[in-house]
């Protein structure tokens, strides 16, 4: 692959489901094809990312405003876009559970856990974008032993 490129979701993504349908998509299309195969470990985490993320926009944020994926050497950036101004307390927090469980709480350490170099900046248009690099791991190859090699 010579450039990532960004991709935007195909059609609208309204759906925590449709984002991670688009980020699984990017993985084997873009990213497998330059880099390996992923650890499914990684894609786990990048679908959870993605979910807390695309959730978290429609909830809390007036709405989901974009959605896109860039494949990158060490994994794949993630920018989500809202319509809320508002920055929640914990997005630069320590990513540390919470103490007591009230049904939520838990998205955002989740996302600290999983993610780095996360960026929140402030749109013209009023919202905000969300970006962060989800890393992966090319999965090892299974070696062939010596006993299993054609003569």
């Amino acid at each position: 692959m010579s450039r990532p490129d960004t991709t935007r979701a195909r059609g609208q993504v309204t759906t925590a489901a449709a984002a991670r349908a688009h980020a699984r998509s990017v993985v084997r299309e873009q990213w497998e094809t330059a880099y390996g195969t992923a650890h499914e470990e990684d894609l786990i985490d990048l679908l959870l990312v993605v979910s807390e993320l695309v959730t978290n926009a429609i909830r809390h944020g007036d709405g989901l405003a974009g959605f896109e994926v860039t494949p990158a050497l060490d994994g794949v950036r993630i920018v989500v876009r809202d319509n809320s101004d508002l920055v929640p307390e914990t997005a630069y927090g320590s990513g540390a559970l919470p103490v007591v469980h009230e049904g939520n709480g838990y998205g955002w350490p989740l996302i600290i856990r999983l993610a780095r170099d996360i960026t929140i900046v402030r749109r013209r248009a009023g919202g905000k974008a969300i970006s962060m690099l989800v890393p992966l791991r090319p999965a090892h190859r299974k070696r062939v032993s010596d006993a299993e090699q054609p003569a």
